[in-house]
């Protein structure tokens, strides 16, 4: 019997627990100020942060790209983003509406995300290969036998038929125009997660129902965001290249301005899938635009 006792007071101390820390960072989420200048939190950062590798130890853990959390985050991040913020998205339509119809109609915003970033990959991968070429470093030995040795000279023999991928696989050099694909990614991924979990703060407010599942998939989309963060600010300060992180992050930018802002914004039908929040919320405004 006080076994009973202690693991049912634990057990609402724990759900006390969650119910707090939910509500604060939902109301951080929600609130106007934080969808006003999360953009901009990320334009400043993406411009200033490569600043930070003038302070920053190259000695650093985050400083090499084998850390486990590059390796198992960052070149998966659009499957991460896509499972949370996709599971919280069907569970929060789901549980208000009980119609799939306009659960799918909602989760297909995150489908829409995912089949952009793949896109946008598969088109930089074109056009690098197109623009760039890839070069082999001549040893000298070799350039005084091929009749080339210049002294003081860096020789390097250029491979027209080779990819970029393929060029670096063989430790060679490629030289072109090249987009940041990493901090397209993370700064597409933040923008998505801030909008979809946006909307519990207003769903909350309005007293909607909420139970432990859909507060746990909310808060590890919290973590998730965070951790998205995080990692732009190691790449920004241990491998800085700014034009090509530039270029991605605008490129991240532009894609939510015209999915979240542009195309979602539209009347909900059968090609538009809506803004977050539509048809959950009883008020019929639209939750405040980023």
């Amino acid at each position: 019997m006080i076994i009973k006792e202690v693991r049912g007071l634990v057990v609402m101390f724990l759900n006390s627990v969650l119910v707090l820390v939910t509500d604060l960072w939902a109301g951080l989420l929600g609130s106007a100020a934080f969808r006003h200048h999360f953009h901009l939190l990320l334009a400043g950062v993406i411009l200033c942060g490569p600043a930070l590798s003038l302070w920053v130890s190259k000695y650093s853990i985050f400083a090499n790209r084998n850390h486990y959390l590059y390796r198992l985050f960052l070149h998966s991040g659009c499957g991460w983003t896509c499972i949370f913020a996709g599971a919280f998205v069907l569970i929060l339509s789901f549980s208000v509406r009980r119609s799939l119809r306009l659960s799918m109609r909602h989760l297909s915003r995150i489908g829409i995300v995912g089949a952009l970033w793949q896109g946008v990959r598969s088109l930089l991968a074109v056009l690098e290969n197109a623009a760039g070429s890839c070069y082999q470093p001549v040893s000298a030995t070799l350039g005084g036998i091929l009749g080339t040795n210049v002294p003081g000279k860096n020789l390097l023999l250029l491979h027209e038929d080779e990819s970029k991928a393929s060029c670096l696989k063989a430790g060679w050099l490629w030289r072109g125009c090249d987009v940041s694909e990493d901090i397209f990614l993370l700064c597409l991924c933040c923008l998505l997660l801030a909008e979809e979990t946006a909307i519990l703060g207003p769903y909350l407010a309005q007293r909607g129902p909420s139970g432990a599942p859909l507060r746990l998939l909310f808060l590890l989309c919290v973590f998730l965001l965070g951790l998205w963060f995080f990692l732009l600010l190691c790449l920004l300060a241990h491998f800085p290249q700014f034009p090509s992180q530039l270029l991605g992050g605008a490129l991240g930018y532009l894609g939510w301005r015209g999915l979240y802002q542009g195309w979602y914004r539209l009347q909900p039908s059968w090609w538009s899938p809506g803004w977050p929040g539509e048809g959950l919320l009883t008020t019929t405004s639209k939750t405040t635009p980023l």
